[in-house]
């Protein structure tokens, strides 16, 4: 967040775990991240939308242009913000619990930043999704990083030079997306 902030943008970033964390719980014995996220699953579906109407309420205006940008979790929040007209564009790395739904109802500019392979955004799923963004005639960028892995954009082995580079090099896809479909000398919002 502290990247995005460094380049212009006002960054926010609502808490889809209250307070949790999953790299709390690693090494936990018997610890299932599967079971873990189920009730966030819920919980951030019901906190989510009251606080980007806050956010629009606080910090937006006639001019002001939002985009947003999701992890893992957070990516279908942003797919269903680029399903309505309000967002400028929106972008999303090693995204986790996607259906074909949510790249149909796409509306606004999206970036799709993938490892080779990912448990949570299969091969074929990620080739699904380009299908219909094709066959929607979406504004689109796709970014696929060899030898990553999931979650290589939030946390990769800094000691690895590949690791640590495809983390830089999607953050600044995302700055660079953001920037493009930006109109010059409106405010600018971006939500994480």
């Amino acid at each position: 967040m502290d990247y995005w902030a460094g380049h212009g943008y006002l960054v926010l970033g609502v808490d889809y775990f209250e307070g949790d964390s999953a790299a709390r719980h690693k090494g936990e014995p018997g610890w299932d991240v599967d079971a873990w996220v189920v009730p966030f699953r819920t919980s951030a579906a019901r906190v989510t939308p009251p606080w980007i109407e806050a956010v629009r309420a606080e910090y937006g205006g006639p001019e002001t242009q939002f985009f947003a940008v999701g992890y893992c979790f957070g990516a279908p929040f942003v797919m269903n913000l680029l399903a309505e007209d309000w967002v400028t564009a929106g972008a999303f790395a090693h995204p986790a619990f996607l259906d074909e739904g949510h790249f149909e109802r796409i509306k606004r500019p999206l970036l799709m930043s993938s490892p080779e392979d990912d448990f949570t955004f299969p091969h074929a799923a990620r080739r699904r999704a380009e299908d219909i963004l094709v066959e929607r005639r979406a504004t689109y960028f796709v970014q696929i990083f060899g030898g990553a892995s999931h979650g290589f954009a939030t946390r990769p082995d800094p000691a690895l030079r590949a690791e640590r580079w495809a983390k830089e090099e999607s953050a600044r896809a995302v700055v660079q997306w953001f920037d493009h479909h930006a109109e010059v000398g409106l405010p600018l919002a971006a939500s994480a």
